[in-house]
């Protein structure tokens, strides 16, 4: 176990406090949008001087065990952040892994450079993702079934929508192509027409809002779309926000997107595992590089019904000794993770032969061997940071470090 040094990433979407806040720091001058806690090349973890990418490659089996080498090519196969998001995040997508090889493999022979602003591909990965809420997080992911989009469009009662409404065949077996229809056809019309249709949309919008019930879900996407309207007028993303479902996390619960999941992180702060990749498909509420074609290609039109995760009591595994863990059940083989919160003299064991990362986001951790003559004295983590848990590591546990009356903690695993 080793002290894993994260690097922050300056995004303008990001907040000023939320994770100054966390780690009871004062808030700077710049927002924070992420801590990066993996071996990504674009901005590993370090050990000391020596970045996790390089450490891993010098032992891979000893770091990774044989099963996640030979699987995942001797690489890390996940990324963990905490993410802060002050503004929205550009409305985007990820691809699949068949995706990324043939995307990456196609702007290399381009020449275009990884550094290239107008690249879509930095690697060869899938990136399906997790975010675990740890403040009340607000999201749109995915696109929400038809029917009640066609009721949100009613209750808009916008003339401006009429035309495109007549694109909503109501038909279960249409639905998919429904969406690429107008999703397609929203994105890729002249700029003076969209604008026009967002502004008729906007003033349709004001009027349902003023009039409209507390807890009225339509009124909730509408506040929404106003919001983005005027951060960022004209831009297809208000549009696409009238498509997509819109989530609100609290503390503990979690979204899960996987490849071609249109997106959009709205405000809040969370714990983000995902494939190890930074391969993103913009589509709107961004400054940055927007590849229509190539995001049209790659997004998955089939309604989400709901991107929540339901969460898997573990509070009577053996690995605990008091205290509550929740799991997170995802589709692939790339990570797990668990929250726990401990108290007390609770604990939970951090053996494994696969390799993880360990993040402490309340209170204080302590993580010890289980043998203190196997290894290095206790690691104490406060929230923000974070150890490394190679697969040789000798066991261990995690309990609540001196002076700390509980602590919270997220374990991801390859």
């Amino acid at each position: 176990m080793q002290l894993l040094d994260a690097h922050a990433r300056h995004y303008a979407w990001g907040s000023r406090t939320l994770i100054p806040e966390l780690k009871g720091e004062e808030p700077g001058t710049r927002p924070v949008a992420e801590l990066w806690f993996g071996a990504h090349p674009a901005n590993p973890s370090t050990i000391g001087d020596e970045r996790l990418d390089d450490i891993i490659a010098a032992a891979p089996e000893a770091m990774l065990g044989a099963q996640v080498c030979a699987k995942f090519d001797g690489r890390l196969p996940f990324l963990m952040k905490i993410l802060a998001a002050g503004e929205p995040l550009s409305l985007q997508a990820h691809p699949t892994p068949e995706q990324a090889r043939d995307g990456f493999e196609r702007e290399d022979a381009a020449g275009i450079a990884l550094d290239d602003p107008k690249r879509n591909y930095k690697d060869t990965s899938h990136k399906p993702e997790i975010i675990i809420a740890l403040t009340d997080f607000y999201a749109m992911a995915g696109f929400r079934p038809l029917e009640q989009t066609r009721e949100l469009f009613a209750a808009l009662n916008c003339d401006g929508l009429a035309h495109y409404e007549s694109m909503l065949v109501d038909s279960p077996e249409a639905e998919e192509s429904n969406l690429r229809v107008l999703f397609t056809t929203w994105i890729t019309i002249p700029a003076a027409i969209r604008t026009k249709l967002i502004e008729d949309v906007t003033v349709a919008a004001h009027e349902y809002v003023g009039s409209a019930e507390p807890g009225d879900w339509i009124a909730g996407v509408l506040r929404t779309v106003i919001a983005l309207q005027e951060q960022y007028p004209g831009d297809p993303g208000v549009l696409g926000a009238l498509l997509l479902n819109h989530i609100q996390l609290s503390p503990g619960e979690a979204v899960y997107l996987d490849a071609g999941e249109l997106h959009a992180y709205v405000r809040g702060m969370g714990v983000e595992v995902m494939a190890n990749s930074d391969n993103v498909l913009r589509g709107g509420l961004t400054s940055k590089h927007v590849d229509v074609p190539e995001l049209v290609r790659v997004l998955n039109f089939e309604a989400l019904s709901s991107p929540r995760v339901e969460q898997e009591d573990l509070s009577q595994h053996e690995s605990l000794s008091g205290g509550a863990a929740w799991g997170y059940p995802v589709p692939i083989d790339e990570f797990s993770v668990v929250r726990c919160e401990l108290s007390g003299d609770d604990s939970v064991e951090l053996a494994s032969s696969r390799p993880g990362i360990v993040l402490c986001t309340a209170g204080r951790t302590v993580i010890e061997h289980a043998d203190p003559q196997a290894g290095p004295d206790p690691v104490t983590l406060s929230p923000g940071q974070a150890v490394w848990l190679p697969a040789n590591a000798a066991p261990c546990k995690a309990s609540v470090g001196e002076g700390a009356e509980s602590t919270q903690l997220f374990i991801a695993r390859a």
